[in-house]
Formats: C-alpha cells, sequence, structure tokens
C-alpha cells in the first residue's frame, strides 16, 4: 500500500475505500512499517502441531515420514490442545486463511469456532494399485464427516511416491473436489524412483511392507511422469518443489491453464528436513503462480508466514518485498479461491489487516 494512501474499513474490517491522504479526512491512524492484508498460509499440517520439537532436524525425508508415522497417534487431549495453540499462533501471526492437509477428523472442532478461513485437503495415500478402491473408500468417508460440518473441502493426494496412477485417476474424477494440492519432488529421492526404481523410497517401502513387484519406472520424473493424469483445468498447488527443474516446470506450465497451477514454497521446512532449498529462479522465469506455506510444526519451529518470507529474502536477496508479500497474500487467496474475500485491499473485501515493523507483524483487525 502507497505511503500516501488511507485505508478505510468498518468495525468488522469489511474494505470501504482505498483513497488519498488529501481525501481521507480527520481521524486517520497512522502506522510504523508496511500495512498489508493478512497472510495466506497454502500449505499446513495442523493435525500434527503435537509433533513440535519430536522429528530430529535434516534427517532427510524418509526418517522423517517414518517418523510421523510413529508418532501421529497420541492421546487426544494432546493433540486437541496443540491444535489450538497453533491456531492460535497462526491468528497472532497475521495469518487469516490456511489450506490444511487432513488425514484425520482431529481438526474439525476446532475449525468449526476458528476465526480463520480453511481451505480442509483431505488427503489419501496408497501406493500399490491393488488397494486404490479401498483407499478411496476410506477418504470419501472422512470427506463426507469433513462436508457435513464444513465448507471448502477436496479429496486430495498425498504425493507422486504414494499414490498410484489408480488411486489418482480417482481422486482427479472427484467433482466436488474442486482444487487439488499435491507434495512435489520435496527430495531428489523421489526422482530417483521414477527414473530408474532406485533411491531411498525404496528403504520406506521396505519399512512399511510394501511390495513394489508392480512398479516399472517411466524412466522421468515424477512430475513429468504425473502431470496428464491432472485435468487441466482443476486448480492444482504443488507443494515444495525442492527438486523440481525447469524442464519440469517448463512441462507443467504448458499443460495447466495459466491460472490453475500454483507452486508453493515451504523453505524452513525444506532446511528442517532436507537442509535443501527450491530453485526459485526457475519458478520465476516462466512466470509461475507462486505461493507460500508454513507446513506443519513437525517441520517447522514456527507457524509464521513472515518467517518463511525472511528465510527466503534470506537465500534469495534480489526478491523484493512486494513480490514476497504478493505470494503471501493474493496469490495464497487465488490459490485457493476465497480471492472474492482475502489477499487485498479491495471494496467489499474483509482480508484482515497487519502491520510488518522490524521483523513483527501487528494484527490490527
Amino acid at each position: 500500500m502507497a505511503p500516501s494512501s488511507v485505508l478505510i474499513t468498518d468495525q468488522a474490517g469489511t474494505v470501504i475505500d482505498l483513497v488519498n491522504r488529501e481525501d481521507a479526512g480527520d481521524d486517520v491512524q497512522h502506522f510504523q512499517g508496511i500495512l498489508s492484508p493478512g497472510f495466506v498460509n497454502s500449505h499446513c499440517h495442523l493435525e500434527l502441531s503435537h509433533m513440535k520439537g519430536v522429528i530430529p532436524q535434516q534427517s532427510g525425508l524418509v526418517d522423517f515420514v517414518l517418523e510421523i508415522i510413529k508418532h501421529r497417534n497420541a492421546p487426544q487431549e494432546k493433540i486437541l490442545s496443540a491444535i489450538e495453540a497453533a491456531e492460535n499462533e497462526m491468528f497472532e501471526n497475521g495469518i487469516v486463511a490456511v489450506g490444511d492437509i487432513c488425514n484425520t477428523n482431529h481438526t474439525i472442532a476446532q475449525k468449526i469456532k476458528s476465526r480463520l478461513q480453511y481451505y480442509n485437503f483431505i488427503e489419501t495415500s496408497g501406493f500399490p494399485p491393488a488397494v486404490a478402491e479401498i483407499r478411496f473408500q476410506q477418504i470419501e468417508e472422512l470427506y463426507k464427516e469433513f462436508v457435513s460440518q464444513l465448507q471448502n473441502v477436496s479429496i486430495v493426494p498425498h504425493a507422486p511416491y504414494s499414490v498410484s496412477t489408480s488411486l489418482l485417476n480417482k481422486i482427479v474424477a472427484h467433482e466436488e473436489s474442486i482444487i487439488l494440492s499435491m507434495h512435489n519432488q520435496e527430495a531428489v529421492e523421489e526422482n530417483e524412483l521414477f527414473i530408474d526404481k532406485s533411491g531411498d523410497f525404496l528403504r520406506l517401502y521396505d519399512q512399511l511392507n510394501i511390495n513394489t513387484d508392480f512398479f516399472n519406472p517411466p524412466g522421468k520424473t515424477s512430475l513429468q511422469y504425473l502431470i496428464p493424469y491432472f485435468k487441466k483445468s482443476k486448480p492444482t498447488i504443488l507443494v515444495h518443489n525442492v527438486h523440481t527443474s525447469e524442464a519440469d516446470v517448463i512441462k507443467s506450465v504448458s499443460y495447466f491453464d495459466t491460472s490453475s497451477l500454483y507452486y508453493c514454497l515451504c523453505v524452513n521446512a525444506n532446511l528442517y528436513i532436507n537442509n535443501a532449498l527450491p530453485t526459485i529462479s526457475h519458478l520465476m522465469k516462466h512466470d509461475c503462480n507462486i505461493v507460500i506455506g508454513t507446513d506443519s510444526l513437525a517441520s517447522n519451529n514456527q507457524l509464521s508466514i513472515l518467517e518463511e518470507i525472511n528465510t527466503i529474502k534470506k537465500h534469495f536477496p534480489a526478491l523484493s518485498m512486494s513480490q514476497l508479500l504478493q505470494w503471501a497474500t493474493i496469490n495464497g487467496a487465488k490459490a485457493l479461491g476465497i480471492d472474492d474475500m482475502y489477499g487485498s485491499f479491495e471494496k467489499g473485501k474483509r482480508p484482515g489487516v497487519i502491520v510488518i515493523n522490524e521483523n513483527k507483524v501487528k494484527r490490527l483487525i
């Protein structure tokens, strides 16, 4: 927002107007820093909040996944208490909307009374094609539980290494799932699996007693292999993208409709798990729609979009604050299909109002 502009809202935070200072009249409040719409956290796992500090850092994705499975079950009271605390943390950090990954019903009660807007991604997995039917039936039951109590719900795939094309076909064909989200190329081992069936994911399958005799590697990266299974016009958020090459980017942006594909960065989680970062220059070179997420407290020390921005800025100093704020606000709102109300200061919207000053966020509305 330009320094010479004044934002006018009602008490509920609905934008009435954005005017020049000389037209604003009296009783104008002044704030030091950047006045911004509230942040949109495009990728989170709220239900994993009880795992904060549990999983060792930089252990690699396979061991991280095994630890998630090991620690997912905990006393109900502990899980629900951590969910509430994590949501409060997001609220205080200026987040107004969240794209949240759900494998259980643990977050429903909190979301019913929430001060945040959620898009609920009901995540399913099942690498062997033989389990596609039963896994989809199981996830449909959780989906129905969510839609009976909450809005904005989709069934989505977990990741290329955990979803067969048979299961992916069922997910993409689910008409009520308007927006899709998928973890993508978070570790180099994912591409190794699809190129020549090598790498550490074979250890993961062995640990989980998954027989992979059925899998014949396509000889290309996971993203290039799976892209044709998606609908071109169905909005899709690809999350992490640490080992997404420029060739992968070209393949994806040439397949999807321009406004249908979003790349989500979760840089602090990438550093936490693999000590690696995506090549953002590939995404920017091809005018990709970029959004920002925090991932979970199992893979991050905080749920703060500003901290994600700071880390991106540290490693990619050429990026401007205005670019990063666009990714964190309006781009995220568009990715979650809520830009009619969030993401920018426009008449009739209620996007939240925050002030960013000296590396701190203050929530005004």
